[in-house]
C-alpha cells in the first residue's frame, strides 16, 4: 500500500494515552541527584496523571527534547531480509539507519537491498535510510570487524548531523521494545552516557586475546579467510590499562567524534594495537572510554541487550527460542540476541511487544493509518515528534533506574 504524508502544524497538539509518571519523576530526582544537569523537581508541573504532551523540540512545553539515535546495522551472505526486518523493526523517521552487507554477500543481494530503500516511500521522505554500496571486507574475529564499524560510524557523522547516540546490531538482533519506548525514556537521559558492558579484569582473555598476535588477511586482500597467529607474543602493554566487554553499544556522538576525528593520540594508538588483537569489536571502545579522564566517568556498564550464555560461556551465547521470552521481556533491556532467521520467538515478539506485522513498520505515534482489517497503521504518516510509550517504557525504566543507582553506576566504572 502506498504511504500518505498527512501535513500537521506546528501549534498543533499531540496527546499521548495515559502513563503513570510517579517513576519517570523519580528517574528524573535521581539523574539530578547524580548530574546536576535536569531540571528542578518544581519544573516537573508539566507532567499530570492523565496526559502527556507530544516531545516537541520547537515548543516551550518544559519537557526534555526528543534524541535521536544512529543505527548501523550489518549482516553478511544470506542477510538481506533478515536486514530489512530488523530496519523495519526498529525504524523511526527521527533515526538515522546505515545498512552494510559485507563483501561475502552477493552483488544481487546488496543490489535487492538498496532497491528496497529507494523504493520505500517513507524513507525517500525522511532521507533517513541509506545502504552501503562498497561494502567492507569483515573477517570473523579479526580487526576487519572494527573498521567496519569505525567506518560506518564516519559515514554516519558525515551524511546525519544531529544524532545523540549510535546503536550497532547485526542481523541476528531484535529489538523486544518500539522506538517510541526508547526515544521517551532517552530523552529523560543525560546526552553524555556512554552504555558498554566492560572491564579490566580481562582473566583468560590475557593470554588467548592480549598476549597472541593475529594478522587479518582482509586488511591487504579482498578475499575473505580466516585470521591466523604469529608465533611471537606480545607483552601486557604497560602505558594503557585493557578492558573488555560486550561488542554491542549504545555510544554518544561526542565519544565516536574523539575516536574517529582523533585530536589525541590515544584513539589512534588503540586502534593500532587492536589490529593485532582476535575480536577487537569486543576490546576497543571498552579501552578507549576507560583510559581517557573526559569520558571514563561518562560509562554504564550494560550493553542494553539480553543476551544468554551457557556455563562455562562458549564462544557464541545461545540462540534465544520461545521458551526465553517471558525472561526477555523481564529483563527491560530494548535489544536482544542472538536469533535464528524467521523463528517463532520473533513473531511472538512483533505481536505482543511490538505490534508489528509482517512486512510493516513497527508502529509508533508517527503512525495515524487506520488498522481496521489488519491495515497498514503507518500507511500514513504524520508528525514524527509524537510518541506513544508502551508498557515496555516501564520495563526500560527500571532497568535504568537500577543501572543509575548509587550502588550500580559510579562503583562500576572502568574497573
Amino acid at each position: 500500500m502506498k504511504r500518505i504524508h498527512v501535513p500537521y502544524h506546528r501549534d498543533r497538539k499531540w496527546v499521548m494515552p495515559t502513563i503513570t509518571t510517579i517513576s519517570i519523576l523519580s528517574l528524573v530526582l535521581l539523574l539530578n541527584l547524580f548530574f546536576g544537569r535536569t531540571k528542578s523537581p518544581g519544573s516537573a508541573s508539566s507532567f499530570n496523571q492523565h496526559t502527556l504532551t507530544h516531545f516537541d523540540p520547537d515548543s516551550d512545553s518544559g519537557l526534555p527534547k526528543l534524541p535521536r539515535f544512529a543505527y548501523l546495522i550489518t549482516g553478511t551472505k544470506g542477510d538481506a531480509s533478515r536486514l530489512k526486518r530488523v530496519l523495519q523493526a526498529v525504524y523511526h523517521p527521527r533515526n538515522y539507519y546505515l545498512l552494510h552487507l559485507d563483501l561475502e554477500a552477493s552483488d544481487s543481494e546488496r543490489l535487492e537491498l538498496a532497491k528496497y530503500v529507494k523504493s520505500e516511500v517513507v524513507f525517500r521522505e525522511f532521507g533517513n535510510v541509506m545502504a552501503v554500496g562498497k561494502a567492507d571486507l569483515v573477517t570473523y574475529k579479526g580487526p576487519t570487524m572494527i573498521a567496519c564499524t569505525l567506518h560506518g560510524i564516519a559515514v554516519l557523522l558525515k551524511w546525519a548531523k544531529n544524532w545523540d547516540w549510535f546503536i550497532n546490531l547485526s542481523a541476528s538482533d531484535y529489538p523486544l521494545m518500539s522506538q517510541d519506548d526508547l526515544l521517551h525514556i532517552f530523552s529523560f537521559m543525560p546526552k553524555d552516557l556512554n552504555f558498554i558492558e566492560h572491564t579490566s579484569n580481562i582473566g583468560w582473555k590475557e593470554y588467548q586475546r592480549a598476549r597472541p598476535i593475529i594478522i587479518d588477511p582482509g586488511l591487504y586482500n579482498s578475499k575473505k579467510s580466516g585470521v591466523f597467529w604469529a608465533k611471537e607474543k606480545r607483552s601486557v602493554p604497560s602505558s594503557f590499562k585493557l578492558f573488555t566487554g560486550s561488542a554491542w553499544v549504545v555510544l554518544t556522538k561526542p565519544f565516536l567524534e574523539f575516536c574517529v576525528w582523533g585530536w589525541d593520540n590515544l584513539p589512534r594508538t588503540l586502534l593500532m594495537y587492536y589490529t593485532n588483537f582476535l575480536s577487537s569489536p569486543e576490546g576497543y571502545f571498552h579501552t578507549v572510554i576507560c583510559n581517557h579522564k573526559d569520558f571514563q566517568n561518562t560509562t554504564v556498564n550494560h550493553d542494553l541487550h539480553y543476551i544468554r550464555w551457557d556455563n562455562p560461556p562458549k564462544q557464541h551465547p545461545m540462540l534465544l527460542k520461545l521458551r526465553h521470552f517471558d525472561d526477555m521481556v523481564q529483563s527491560g533491556a530494548p535489544f536482544a540476541r542472538k536469533f535464528v532467521k524467521d523463528d517463532a520467538v520473533l513473531s511472538k515478539i512483533d505481536k505482543e511487544l511490538l505490534r508489528r506485522s509482517d512486512g510493516h513498520f513497527t508502529p509508533g505515534g508517527w503512525c495515524v493509518g487506520n488498522t481496521f482489517l489488519g491495515r497498514d497503521p503507518c500507511a500514513v504518516y504524520a508528525n514524527p515528534t509524537v510518541v506513544k510509550p508502551t508498557l515496555s517504557s516501564k520495563r526500560l525504566e527500571k532497568l535504568m533506574v537500577k543501572l543509575l543507582d548509587s550502588e550500580n553506576f559510579r562503583s562500576k566504572q572502568c574497573i
